[in-house]
């Protein structure tokens, strides 16, 4: 049988998520489309031929698989929901002694985790709720930065990626002083820094960034990531989700005031210690280089650039087999009202266990 499929993303973010699912699907010769539900989604995927614009177009389609890199999806729209996840665990604040990266809504009936580290905590949620499976597949926005590259650039200049969050509190883009020894140094012209922050950083911040353009330091307005991670040596950040995603290259990270402490990363709390850790990253000791090898064996230990490929396998494999254990997911009211007044699109109709959103497919 041929499967219709939906990318179904909110944020510009997620379109790295959605690409190298998009390109499996297209080399298998299978239907899909892309929607956003946020204008920023949309925007991002102006350029894209295979885009459904409205809510209305995504029914009319009846997908039988959505491929999700959002918290929520419409209970209302057929297919399976698969949730992809929009970044790894960031582990930016405990909540509950957990994080909000296992924070169950009830919309989505097959997690396709990233790891050893996201798949243990998701099996045993499965088995407490029961209306959704769990599949470690590895994550598909991953897949362009494999097989990782020989460094053959081993005479050009040192190279720092910055990179930050959004949340104020915890993003070092809001901090004068990070940013003076920023200037310091770049002026210096010892390293070559890049720079990318969260499209959710007010535009102001992102100015004043910009405005250190110079010959050492470059600012780049893109979501695409992977390219400047090949670029660069090592990372400067703070509790981003791309610390991860650097971290996979086994190329050290000095992060500043991480909210928790992590043996593979190189943390300070003072702007003045910012030169200092730039040293010790560019010259890691054995033991910091086991701490990054072991922590990626948990977080993403898929190598081979074919997460996407496992993903749309077991989307596959879920569709083909029996649903019938699978419990009906719970009526969550107050999200489904959500979910309707975001998308200006109110109906009574709502497919609470994938066996009924496949057979009105």
């Amino acid at each position: 049988m041929s499967y219709r499929f939906l990318i179904y993303i909110s944020y510009s973010y997620s379109i790295p998520i959605g690409e190298p699912l998009y390109k499996e699907l297209k080399n298998r010769g299978v239907q899909v489309f892309w929607f956003a539900d946020e204008s920023d989604g949309k925007q991002g995927l102006e350029s894209i031929q295979y885009c459904l614009k409205e809510i209305e177009e995504v029914i009319e389609y009846k997908p039988h698989i959505v491929l999700c890199a959002t918290n929520e999806v419409p209970d209302f729209i057929t297919g399976i929901k698969v949730q992809l996840f929009h970044g790894f665990n960031a582990e930016k604040r405990p909540e509950n002694n957990s994080f909000s990266h296992f924070r169950i809504r009830g919309f989505f009936d097959l997690y396709c985790t990233q790891g050893p580290n996201t798949t243990k905590e998701f099996k045993k949620l499965e088995k407490i709720y029961g209306h959704f499976k769990v599949k470690e597949t590895g994550w598909s926005k991953m897949d362009p930065l494999f097989p990782l590259p020989i460094n053959d650039n081993l005479e050009r200049k040192p190279t720092i990626l910055i990179a930050s969050t959004f949340t104020e509190r915890l993003s070092l883009a809001y901090d004068d002083q990070v940013y003076n020894e920023i200037l310091r140094l770049s002026q210096l012209g010892n390293y070559n820094f890049k720079m990318v922050l969260h499209p959710k950083i007010p535009v102001p911040i992102r100015e004043k960034w910009q405005n250190l353009d110079s010959e050492y330091f470059k600012f780049f307005n893109t979501t695409d990531l992977i390219p400047l991670f090949k670029e660069s040596d090592i990372m400067f950040a703070d509790t981003t989700s791309a610390i991860q995603e650097f971290l996979l290259q086994e190329k050290p990270v000095v992060t500043f005031n991480h909210t928790l402490p992590h043996n593979y990363l190189i943390n300070i709390t003072l702007p003045s210690e910012i030169e200092g850790a730039f040293k010790r990253a560019f010259n890691p000791d054995q033991e910091l280089i086991d701490n990054i090898r072991n922590y990626v064996l948990q977080l993403h230990p898929y190598f081979d650039g074919k997460s996407s490929q496992r993903v749309v396998d077991a989307c596959i494999n879920i569709v083909e087999g029996d649903l019938s254990s699978l419990k009906k997911k719970p009526l969550n009211l107050i999200r489904k009202f959500k979910i309707r007044k975001k998308l200006n699109h109110f109906t009574l109709r709502s497919y609470n266990h994938p066996q009924e959103a496949l057979k009105n497919a």
